[in-house]
């Protein structure tokens, strides 16, 4: 079980802050890799909340995988982001605060595929044509838009 998950056991939805790594993929054409979410049904960046006893980079290489099947040689720090803009309430009604350490994956490898439960689907898009996004991935690629 997640440390969130634990968390919420005691705490149930009231608001936290939580504290994860978020990846842009790239491929050849610039395109920016998105996951349909389960739980909203909109698109969103890969990315996760940080497990007990792990760095950001082992965060960011374990979302990686779980959510895209992808590992990176590595990854380059782009912007830490967090504040009010990136409230967030779950559709079970959780509550956090996130704070978002982006992460560039660079060298990518592996097959496209779903490992967990949270996509639906795994596509690129061009990032002057991006599908209806979740409101934290909106506010990432508004702040980034320029050095994509």
């Amino acid at each position: 079980m997640s440390y969130i998950s634990e968390l919420r056991k005691y705490i149930g939805h009231q608001p936290i802050i939580n504290i994860g790594a978020t990846i842009i993929v790239l491929n050849d054409k610039n395109e920016i890799l998105l996951n349909l979410r389960s739980d909203t049904n909109t698109w969103g960046i890969i990315g996760g909340g940080m497990e007990l006893g792990e760095s950001l980079e082992e965060t960011a290489a374990r979302e990686l995988w779980e959510e895209a099947g992808l590992k990176a040689e590595r990854f380059e720090l782009l912007t830490v982001l967090s504040g009010k803009d990136l409230f967030f309430r779950y559709p079970n009604g959780d509550e956090t605060y996130t704070v978002i350490v982006l992460y560039k994956a660079v060298v990518v490898s592996g097959k496209l595929r779903i490992n967990d439960s949270e996509s639906r689907c795994l596509k690129y898009f061009p990032v002057d044509s991006l599908p209806e996004l979740e409101s934290r991935a909106e506010y990432v690629i508004s702040r980034i838009k320029d050095i994509l």
